[in-house]
């Protein structure tokens, strides 16, 4: 079993006391007071979080970046209007600032017993640390690398913002091909690639509007007919995951429309189409087709020759948006498509190999230590992957320093008790930590996680992982994991 994919809606508005709470905390408390004020979803992002978020940067606008691809982006938009007012970038909490301290003792005294329930399994291990001084306020066996299932997705969220940037987008193009009549489809590893006119999915590179600019621009050249052939070479190593065969994941492939699902879902478990590339390739003939062009024959693997100038070009989502999206859904095929962007970032091939390679590197080089740690995919699917407690608290820290603002997606992404994605229904109603914790879930048959941020009584950010092993049935693991994560909300 993996981790279940639920799927995710707009946040409604909390109560009023709760948007005071936690506006109160200034820069500490920015994932939640996002929650708190959170606008509608736009491509796995809140706007409001979005837009506050671009206006702190130089370049302005919510929906742009830049592109080491070649050929014109659209450009910056004015930067939005302060939309959370109580919340600026590099607010930090000092001494003599009049908020106190997080008591290592109450902490300790709540989760301890909690920690020993037999529903979490035979090894249960445990970190949680202040965010704004690192403090350790509790752990039991930080440093012991468990199997991590889907937590793993924070270690490839961090590793891929960091390699790429969040405005970084991937690109999906059509070249002419080696021979007249002929065009390329070329994949460039965008798991937002839709083949819908509009995809439930939330925005993304469109293999509609990909057409239509091909299209336009054959017969704007005097041509009608064409041969379609699809290049999905970007990466390398086998496309199957270990695991096999699984409805919670496509083959990998750098070229695939709508995650290689066969019908409208946009997340959860479903058969995949056996070869992602060869569809998408059928499915852009076809839109050809509709917009006037001959198509000749079934598309085929072909290379578009080197140096060639793009006829089209589609861009996906911007990166922050697709980690959001990845973090939310816990989306499998994002996870890996993402950890071979770092692979290719740094590089390295992008197989699994690579991205193990890849992701390993650049935590080590934001100065988390990650001995021991082992990455062997980007989705947190093989049981192989090892990771601890304290990395993971480790990475969420990071994300929340001031000075590293790129990797702030990790935390805005998370699933929120009680309101979104695979914590929709946790921690929910009159729990204490509904609209306050923000944690990525992890499931697999025996093992169960969980690994996020809550702000505490004090008004601190605290960044908390719970990692656990054989557990007996999974429904009493979560409501366990539940009960820390509500425990650490409480205790102060």
């Amino acid at each position: 079993m993996c981790d279940r994919e639920r799927g995710w809606s707009e946040v409604p508005l909390v109560k009023t006391w709760q948007l005071i709470a936690v506006s109160a905390v200034a820069g500490l408390a920015l994932s939640v007071a996002a929650v708190a004020a959170a606008g509608p979803w736009d491509s796995g992002q809140r706007k409001a979080e979005r837009d506050r978020a671009a206006s702190w940067g130089l370049t302005g606008g919510a929906d742009h970046g830049a592109d080491d691809g070649g050929g014109a982006l659209p450009q910056a938009a004015p930067s939005a209007p302060g939309v959370l007012p109580g919340i600026g970038p590099g607010v930090t909490i000092k001494a003599g600032s009049g908020v106190a301290a997080a008591d290592p003792g109450r902490l300790a005294a709540a989760l301890g017993p909690l920690l020993a329930d037999p529903a979490l399994g035979s090894v249960r291990t445990a970190s949680v640390v202040d965010t704004a001084t690192g403090q350790v306020l509790f752990e039991s066996g930080p440093r012991e690398a468990m199997t991590p299932a889907s937590t793993t997705k924070i270690a490839t969220a961090t590793a891929a913002l960091a390699a790429l940037g969040p405005e970084h987008r991937i690109r999906t193009t059509v070249a002419p091909g080696a021979g007249p009549g002929e065009i390329v489809l070329v994949g460039g590893g965008d798991p937002s690639l839709t083949a819908k006119k509009k995809s439930p999915a939330g925005s993304g590179g469109s293999l509609v509007a990909l057409a239509a600019d091909t299209a336009q621009a054959l017969k704007a050249a005097g041509t009608d007919t064409v041969r379609v052939g699809y290049d999905d070479t970007l990466f390398t190593g086998p496309a199957l995951h270990p695991i096999g065969e699984n409805p919670n994941l496509a083959p990998v492939t750098a070229l695939a429309a709508d995650e290689g699902r066969p019908d409208d879902s946009t997340s959860g478990p479903v058969e995949r189409v056996e070869d992602p590339a060869k569809e998408t390739a059928r499915s852009f003939a076809a839109l050809l087709k509709e917009r006037g062009i001959k198509v000749t024959a079934d598309p085929a693997q072909a290379k578009a020759p080197a140096g060639a100038q793009p006829l089209a070009t589609t861009l996906s989502t911007p990166l922050a948006g697709l980690v959001e999206r990845m973090l939310t859904n816990s989306d499998n095929d994002i996870a890996e498509v993402l950890a071979r962007q770092t692979a290719l970032a740094s590089g390295q091939p992008a197989s699994f190999e690579g991205a193990e390679k890849a992701v390993k590197d650049r935590l080590t080089a934001l100065g988390i230590d990650t001995g021991g740690a082992r990455f062997a995919d980007g989705s947190g699917l093989n049981r192989a992957d090892k990771i601890n407690t304290g990395l993971l608290t480790g990475l969420l820290a990071k994300a929340a320093d001031p000075q590293r603002p790129e990797l702030r997606p990790v935390l805005t992404g998370l699933p929120v008790a009680g309101f979104t994605g695979t914590l929709r229904s946790r921690n929910a109603g009159s729990s204490p930590a509904a609209g306050l914790v923000r944690a990525k879930t992890g499931t697999l048959s025996g093992v169960n996680s969980l690994a996020g941020t809550v702000v505490d009584p004090s008004g601190r950010l605290l960044a908390f992982a719970f990692l656990t092993a054989n557990t007996p049935d999974a429904g009493a693991a979560e409501k366990g994991l539940d009960k820390l994560a509500a425990a650490v909300a409480r205790a102060s």
